[in-house]
């Protein structure tokens, strides 16, 4: 029984050594969503712009897909086209890009575009022309993360970003709680009055999952959790794990040190075994506000 600990956390290392090499090819893609907000009566392409004028460029607009579309439409978008700058989709990129010309209308006026893959810009402008003969040109944006949205409000020709800060801080709660629940249901399980050693616990769990957010929840919101996420998990774990077990040998009281000990591993391998399983929906909560 002594050792369970221990083949626990080798079995954790197990698990995570057979999982990365197929988490290396898979992960959330560069995205951006523009939400036209009073989108135009009359028929309308939405493109975006990046700057350069590339060779040997993937056509994002194949075949049929092309041919379908409206030829007025597409010279008007070329037309309105700054100089030295190239269309997304109608022109094409270096790297796949995949979205919509049209949108998908949601509920009322508004119509959504989703643009996504390798090819999309970091920097970009977005375009809109009308079969009205309209036409608007944002100024130079640039995708603060990996995954984010804008709005475009077309009666006032603005351009709305959501607050990045609720991203964070959504991260930043997501990863926080559930090991302080864990840890604490635990802590009871051992026999360490919550009343005596609750101070301790909390600075010890505010601190680290504070590190765990800077080192992990950061990278998490600008990057996603790709290759380099999974990557960075489970040494920071480990540092975790060696500090709060030295911490709880030192202070924790009503129980012998030995104990502690097995506290701080136990707790840190299954606070680490749920931060591993909560990691794809604490990125879907995270970027519901990007």
């Amino acid at each position: 029984m002594k050792k369970t600990p221990a083949v626990s956390l080798l079995l954790f290392l197990l698990l995570f050594i057979l999982t990365v090499p197929a988490l290396a090819d898979m992960g959330p893609k560069p995205q951006l969503t523009v939400y036209l907000r009073g989108a135009p009566e009359a028929s309308y392409y939405l493109d975006l712009l990046y700057e350069g004028d590339g060779q040997s460029l993937h056509d994002n607009l194949p075949g049929e897909e092309r041919a379908a579309l409206d030829a007025s439409l597409l010279a008007a978008l070329r037309a309105a086209k700054p100089e030295g700058w190239s269309l997304v989709l109608t022109d094409g990129t270096v790297a796949p890009c995949w979205g919509s010309l049209t949108g998908e209308r949601q509920s009322g006026d508004t119509a959504h575009h989703t643009f996504s893959y390798m090819g999309l810009p970091k920097t970009y402008r977005v375009l809109v022309v009308t079969a009205a003969g309209d036409s608007w040109l944002s100024p130079v944006l640039t995708r603060p993360v990996l995954q984010s949205s804008l709005t475009v409000d077309w009666a006032s020709k603005t351009v709305i970003h959501p607050p990045v800060i609720l991203a964070y801080g959504a991260a930043f709660f997501a990863t926080c709680l559930p090991p302080l629940l864990i840890e604490g249901l635990l802590l009871l399980l051992f026999g360490f009055s919550l009343r005596r050693n609750g101070k301790v616990f909390l600075l010890v769990n505010l601190a680290t999952q504070l590190l765990v957010f800077l080192i992990l929840g950061i990278s998490a919101v600008r990057s996603s959790i790709g290759f380099s996420y999974y990557l960075l998990f489970f040494p920071t774990e480990i540092i975790v794990a060696a500090a709060e077990t030295l911490v709880y040998h030192r202070y924790l009281t009503g129980q012998s040190r030995r104990r502690a000990v097995w506290y701080g591993v136990t707790a840190n391998i299954c606070s680490a075994a749920l931060g591993f399983a909560l990691t794809e929906p604490v990125w879907r909560l995270v970027s519901s506000f990007l």
